[in-house]
């Protein structure tokens, strides 16, 4: 199963494409989509949206999975300008008939580290080691895409073992 995690927002779009493959997932390509807050509102949008779409056609992921929307009551435009990506970032996917489903950050969290309030540099040293990947500084925002893809993994993991019972 090839699995496209995202991390969506407007300045900086986190992804990564892993497949799960016996033994250990491997990663098959992860990078960012960053815009210019000097840019409209459109353009940003169509820049996120025509580059998750050469993604997927380049990758052809199975499912993807995308970090669900988080709003914090001291900073709503934020959550508002992640929605704007969110959105055009399902969009896509859905129009590729992709799979789609998503997961809260504190889900994430605790999939990785065994702990829903862990550090975003905690989440990323977890990964790093889970994926073999060298201990070097890497965007925030693509970790977290990684983190996304890894969770999914083992959440289908569970559900498969559930249904084995």
């Amino acid at each position: 199963m090839r699995i496209l995690g995202i991390d969506p927002g407007l300045d900086i779009t986190g992804y990564g494409v892993i497949e799960d493959r016996p033994g250990e997932p491997f990663v098959i390509e992860a990078g960012i989509i960053r815009t210019s807050h000097k840019d409209p509102l459109t353009k940003r949008l169509g820049i996120i949206y025509s580059q998750i779409d050469e993604l997927i056609r380049q990758t052809k992921p199975d499912v993807s999975v995308v970090e669900k929307l988080y709003s914090h009551y001291k900073h709503p435009m934020t959550a508002i300008l992640m929605g704007h990506a969110r959105g055009v970032v399902l969009l896509c996917c859905s129009k590729n008939g992709i799979e789609i489903t998503g997961y809260p950050a504190k889900t994430v969290k605790s999939a990785i580290t065994g702990n829903g309030n862990a550090s975003k540099l905690q989440v990323q040293r977890v990964v790093n080691r889970l994926l073999n990947l060298k201990d070097i500084e890497r965007p925030i925002d693509l970790t977290d895409a990684l983190a996304l893809c890894l969770t999914h993994i083992r959440h289908a993991k569970k559900n498969m073992e559930l249904i084995k019972r």
